[in-house]
């Protein structure tokens, strides 16, 4: 009776693997790119060049470090805002300025008020539905005299949403507009504890129950001395905590288009480094929003003012560009909208 008993559980436990198993797969080969020229196309007009531009003008010395509140980081929110604006990306209805205030009653003791900075491209089939692509625009100003202009971190993750947003815009204007409202948020305060990020989840511009997913930027323009020898990698932090879909969304996304090597060494539960918690993406995450925090890891100009425009990779910031894009695509145009839930 005990074997009999035992046979049977172990049939159970069998069956149940199987189920499981089977489920996952059926997620996995449900997500296709059934328009992939079209992806490529829009995809391809993320250029080096246009990134350099960006990156070389928020991280310049006239802007003095970009520290949150300051005179220098509000120069760079208005050229944020300015190329929006060029390009006919619009604002929030309740934002028409592009501008979300952060009162400095929210921010650290001496800081000013600042500001969020928000353009989006309405969806055509689920406008009321939202996938943001975030990055912080705040670096640590200026210390003992010495500018931190903050090449990698993080005016390279505001060159890519500035791109990426560039190429929705034209795909939108080609008859291609995304099913789903995109997003285009640049987050003050991440310097100095998230606050920008936390301000913005604590008072939606648009609902967040509505918010099917967060991509968020911060520093993908260099290579870490873990990959010294092969920097064609992107860190991908968080994929697969809340939704098991977006985690093979950007596995798929990496196969069609770019082929880096997806590192998901900083995503283990017990990284003592705990870059989980320490990005934009985490404060979304706290309102049960599928996330992913992608990064190129520390380096030796990290938090220094030797991060500088001249030693960004931009072949590279321009490929890890690309997998985001086509990750937040198909977030955006999918029939099916996406599944907070872990299989």
């Amino acid at each position: 009776m005990k074997l009999l008993f035992a046979s049977a559980l172990i049939l159970v436990g069998s069956c149940a693997s199987l189920r499981h198993s089977e489920k996952i797969d059926n997620l996995r080969n449900s997500i296709t790119y059934d328009d992939k020229k079209v992806v490529e196309k829009y995809l391809n007009t993320i250029k080096p060049e246009e990134l350099k531009t960006h990156v070389v003008e928020v991280s310049s010395d006239k802007y003095n470090g970009r520290m949150t509140g300051e005179e220098g980081h509000d120069d760079v929110c208005d050229y944020i805002r300015s190329y929006y604006k060029s390009k006919e990306i619009k604002a929030p209805k309740s934002n028409k300025d592009y501008y979300q205030k952060v009162p400095k009653s929210v921010l650290p003791d001496n800081l000013n008020d600042s500001q969020n900075v928000i353009a989006y491209i309405k969806g055509s089939e689920f406008p009321d539905e939202y996938v943001f692509i975030t990055a912080h625009s705040d670096h640590e100003g200026i210390k003992d005299g010495e500018i931190y202009n903050g090449a990698d971190d993080n005016g390279s993750g505001t060159a890519a949403v500035l791109e990426m947003a560039e190429a929705f815009k034209k795909a939108t204007n080609d008859g291609y507009r995304p099913k789903r409202s995109v997003v285009f948020l640049h987050v003050t305060g991440e310097e100095v504890g998230l606050h920008g990020s936390r301000y913005y989840t604590e008072n939606p511009v648009f609902p967040i129950e509505e918010t099917v997913a967060t991509l968020n930027i911060d520093m993908i323009g260099r290579v870490d001395d873990r990959h010294i020898d092969n920097e064609n990698y992107i860190y991908l932090i968080g994929s697969d905590k809340i939704s098991t879909e977006l985690h093979f969304i950007a596995q798929k996304a990496n196969k069609e288009f770019t082929n880096l090597s997806l590192d998901y060494k900083y995503n283990e539960d017990n990284d003592p480094n705990r870059y989980y918690y320490r990005s934009d993406h985490y404060n979304f995450a706290l309102q049960n929003v599928p996330v992913i925090f992608f990064f190129n890891g520390e380096h030796e100009d990290y938090t220094k003012p030797t991060d500088t425009a001249d030693k960004i990779n931009y072949r590279l910031l321009t490929k890890r560009t690309k997998l985001i894009f086509a990750t937040a695509w198909y977030i955006a145009n999918s029939d099916e909208r996406l599944k907070p839930e872990i299989i």
